[in-house]
């Protein structure tokens, strides 16, 4: 008999395993600014309920000198088999006039083991300089929007996510707002939402003197919505808005599949 209880639960524990494990989708989002389309993105998420990858592209179509042409492409690996997702590795490269830019960081334990850009950040004199100590219990800039839970409700909102990009290391502050539904069918997601505010806290990394920082520093109209990846117990940015002197810079949720 014990025997077969053990055996029993070995089964039931490798089904649930298995119907919790594996996560394959594909998220498509637009970007505008000040209601002019800047950006057409795609994210795919996968986990196999030990580990999870993330891996972003972007086609930037530019608004006059404000906005560059260009693309963009970054990946994750980590583990995802506590309650939120830990990062591993972490790669970026953009490409714009001509020039390319790549980032990379290692992660060990929530560290920074290691990390490269190329070309080198150019100090003007004025770049608030990175302290070791400041690169311990952090993650990258993806994972922390993607997030593991319970339900759909307030506690999704209150996080506070320590994110290290390669350049720069900031805080990105959550708070509960609202609850929401998303109604319009032009949207990849129809259904009940989670709003929160967000406020960015620059650490190091960022240059002193620069206009954007201090602006994102003082701003209080950053506003995410999240939205359920159907039973797999990830939420994922359904809309975000970020109020700038441009008029907003809004990304949404036009496309899902799980």
């Amino acid at each position: 008999m014990i025997r077969s209880t053990l055996a029993a639960t070995a089964l039931v524990l490798s089904l649930t395993q298995v119907a919790m494990a594996q996560v394959d989708a594909k998220f498509n989002y637009v970007l505008t600014l000040g209601g002019l389309n800047v950006a057409l993105m795609e994210v795919g998420l996968t986990d196999d309920g030990r580990r999870y990858g993330l891996d972003l592209s972007a086609n930037v179509t530019g608004v006059g000198s404000v906005v560059a042409s260009g693309t963009a492409k970054a990946s994750v690996r980590g583990s995802s088999a506590g309650a939120s997702l830990v990062s591993e590795s972490f790669a970026l490269e953009t490409r714009a006039n001509g020039e390319v830019f790549t980032a990379e960081v290692g992660f060990s334990g929530r560290a920074v083991s290691t990390f490269q850009v190329n070309p080198p950040i150019v100090d003007t004199g004025d770049r608030v300089p990175i302290e070791r100590s400041q690169l311990s219990g952090v993650g990258d800039f993806i994972s922390a929007f993607v997030l593991k839970g319970s339900a759909l409700d307030r506690s999704l909102c209150e996080k506070r996510a320590s994110i290290f990009t390669g350049v720069e290391r900031f805080n990105i502050e959550m708070g509960f707002l609202d609850t929401d539904e998303a109604t319009s069918p032009r949207t990849g997601y129809q259904g009940p939402l989670v709003a929160c505010s967000l406020r960015y806290r620059p650490i190091s990394g960022h240059f002193a003197s620069s206009e954007m920082t201090t602006y994102l520093a003082e701003s209080s109209r950053m506003v995410l919505w999240y939205a359920p990846l159907g039973q797999t117990g990830y939420y994922v940015p359904y809309r975000v808005i970020v109020g700038t002197s441009m008029g907003d810079l809004s990304m949404i949720l036009v496309g899902m599949r799980e």
